[in-house]
């Protein structure tokens, strides 16, 4: 065998090898971030709800997702269909629902206007305008309403240079009590023990002194905190967009664990979704179009199931079912234990948005602007209103408020 023979096969050898270490790698790949199975009886406690303590009177919704836990169940009877009794009309989109309190909507606008509205007709009782972007829900404590904002306009901005904020409102005239500098912040604001926490683009989490804003501590995060923080079971839980699942003690922010998502072949898959922490376990979506369940003690992953792309979107957690929608279009119900799908629905355009239960009815919209309603128990469709685009629905006793792109409708049952 001549010279040139061997090391043509010497050649085709270390080929051959190399694309067997890829294909290897793949398949492992693959196998990492294939779907898992739950168990109903490890670190799930189908008993353990978060005690539902009224809001202080006046507080109606007080926070995004309702609770400090983010379960995104409201306790009001309403049922649909509705009619519009008025319309607000924001002239830029709304992407995230107000708060409501003390007769009043809170809600902000993304080209930067915070507006007080009337609950009861829709008209502006006080504004700010911050000439900065908004992409966050306010929340309302103690007749103070916290709202955080993103850089100055072009929205869309990058750089080391930029900044957001941190204010403090009062609830009924709109008179600043306090405003704090953080990098640009989307993270719609946590109050709970007299702090204020947030996640900024910087990778921070943050707590603030509520009367003050005085920063208590921080922790710094390996990518961007974009969405909300939750807090259950005395811990405090966070998803960045370093691909992990953060959870502190929110008095100190020690850190008490970190969990990743499923490995995939371009890296972790990041989280913008706000958790939601129910029965011993804290659930959130990806953008590697997986939806997650965590044991809220020990930050073990307990299952994952994949939908057919990003998951933006919050979850509700109702009655030990995952309710969330994916950028496939497609609605999902998923086992609070084990993952396993209950139900799915198909609708008109992707899902970015977090969905709601009020009275048994999930309401979530999608990306061509039409907001659905859906027996949260079988997915069967009761409702649809032809706007609509993100988070779409709060409530009070007597009426729906539903988010529209650039519209708020105060909505009563016909």
């Amino acid at each position: 065998m001549s010279r040139r023979t061997k090391a043509l096969l010497a050649g085709a050898l270390i080929v051959l090898l190399v694309l067997g270490a890829v294909l290897a790698f793949v398949l492992y790949r693959r196998h990492q971030g294939r779907n898992i199975r739950g168990s109903s009886t490890v670190e799930f406690v189908p008993t353990q709800t978060v005690p539902r303590k009224p809001p202080p009177p006046g507080v109606v919704w007080p926070t995004f997702g309702y609770d400090d836990a983010r379960l995104r169940v409201g306790p009001f009877h309403l049922q649909p269909p509705y009619r519009a009794i008025w319309t607000f009309r924001a002239r830029s989109l709304v992407e995230f629902p107000p708060a409501v309190a003390f007769g009043r909507l809170y809600v902000a606008t993304n080209d930067g206007r915070f507006f007080a509205l009337s609950a009861r007709t829709g008209k502006v009782d006080w504004q700010l305008t911050s000439h900065r972007c908004v992409a966050a829900s306010p929340a309302v404590s103690r007749h103070v309403v916290y709202e955080t904002f993103l850089n100055r306009p072009p929205c869309n901005a990058s750089g080391s240079d930029l900044d957001g904020e941190v204010v403090a409102l009062d609830a009924d005239t709109g008179d600043v009590r306090w405003r704090v500098k953080l990098a640009p912040t989307e993270s719609s604001p946590l109050v709970a023990g007299g702090r204020v926490y947030v996640g900024d683009w910087s990778g921070a989490v943050v707590a603030l002194d509520a009367q003050t804003g005085k920063r208590l501590w921080s922790y710094t995060t390996g990518g961007k905190v974009k969405g909300a923080l939750a807090l259950a079971g005395g811990r405090l839980y966070a998803g960045s967009y370093d691909g992990h699942l953060y959870a502190f003690a929110p008095a100190t922010g020690r850190l008490l664990w970190r969990a990743a998502s499923q490995p995939r072949l371009n890296g972790l898959g990041t989280f913008y979704s706000t958790p939601a922490a129910a029965y011993d376990r804290v659930y959130l979506g990806s953008t590697d179009g997986k939806v997650y369940s965590y044991g809220a003690a020990s930050g073990e992953l307990r299952w994952s199931h994949g939908t057919g792309s990003y998951v933006y979107g919050s979850p509700a957690v109702w009655h030990q079912l995952v309710l969330v929608g994916s950028y496939d279009g497609t609605f999902y119900a998923f086992d609070a234990a084990t993952g396993d799908t209950r139900w799915t629905f198909s609708a008109n355009g992707p899902i970015s948005g977090s969905a709601t239960v009020l009275d048994g009815i999930v309401y979530f919209a999608t990306l061509k602007e039409r907001t659905y309603a859906l027996d949260a128990a079988t997915g069967k469709q009761v409702w649809s209103w032809p706007d609509g685009k993100y988070t779409p629905v709060v409530a009070d006793a007597r009426r729906l408020y539903l988010v529209g792109y650039a519209r708020v409708y105060g909505m009563v049952p016909r």
